[in-house]
C-alpha cells in the first residue's frame, strides 16, 4: 500500500474525528492482515471529558462509512477504534486510586525549591502529601512541593 494512501486515508479518520467532537492522537495500519487493519485512537478535544465505549462505536460508524464512501482503499478491512487509554501522568484523584502500589517517579521541589525526581511504589495521595514506599521506607512529600507524578516501570 502506498505512503499516499495511508496519509489519505489517516487525513480522512481524522476528518471524520474531528467533525465528530474527537482528535486522532494514534493511527495504524496493518497491511499484512487479511482483510486489512486500520487502528485509531482518540480522545475528547475537550480534556475534561472521558472517551467512552459508546463513543468509540458511533465513532466507528462515522468513519467506516467515510472509507466506504471514498475511493481511498477498496478492499476489505477492519477497523478498531478505541481511546488513547491512561496517559503516564497521575493527575485526578481516581488515578491515585487505581494506581496504588504501582511504581512512580515523583517530581518535586525540595527545601531549597530545586527541582528533584524520586522514585517509588504509590501509596497514597491526601489533601496534605503524597506518599510512597521506598523500599519498605514510607516518603512523603507536602502536596505543594509536588510538580508531577509519572507510572514507570518497575525498573525505572
Amino acid at each position: 500500500m502506498s505512503n499516499q494512501t495511508v496519509t489519505e486515508l489517516r487525513d480522512l479518520t481524522s476528518k471524520s474525528a474531528i467533525n465528530n467532537g474527537f482528535e486522532v492522537t494514534d493511527f495504524n495500519m496493518f497491511t499484512h492482515l487479511n482483510p486489512l487493519s486500520i487502528q485509531v485512537n482518540i480522545r475528547h478535544k475537550n480534556p475534561q471529558k472521558k472517551v467512552t465505549i459508546d463513543d468509540c462505536s458511533i465513532l466507528t460508524e462515522y468513519i467506516d462509512e467515510a472509507i466506504k464512501n471514498s475511493s481511498v482503499i477498496d478492499q476489505p478491512f477492519t477497523l478498531e477504534i478505541s481511546s488513547e487509554g491512561v496517559g503516564e501522568f497521575l493527575i485526578e484523584d481516581k488515578d491515585f486510586q487505581i494506581f496504588k502500589g504501582f511504581p512512580i517517579e515523583v517530581t518535586y521541589q525540595g527545601l531549597r525549591k530545586i527541582e528533584q525526581q524520586t522514585n517509588g511504589l504509590l501509596l497514597k495521595r491526601s489533601d496534605s502529601d503524597l506518599q510512597i514506599n521506598q523500599k519498605g521506607k514510607i516518603k512523603r512529600i507536602p502536596i505543594e512541593d509536588v510538580i508531577q507524578v509519572r507510572l514507570t516501570t518497575p525498573s525505572g
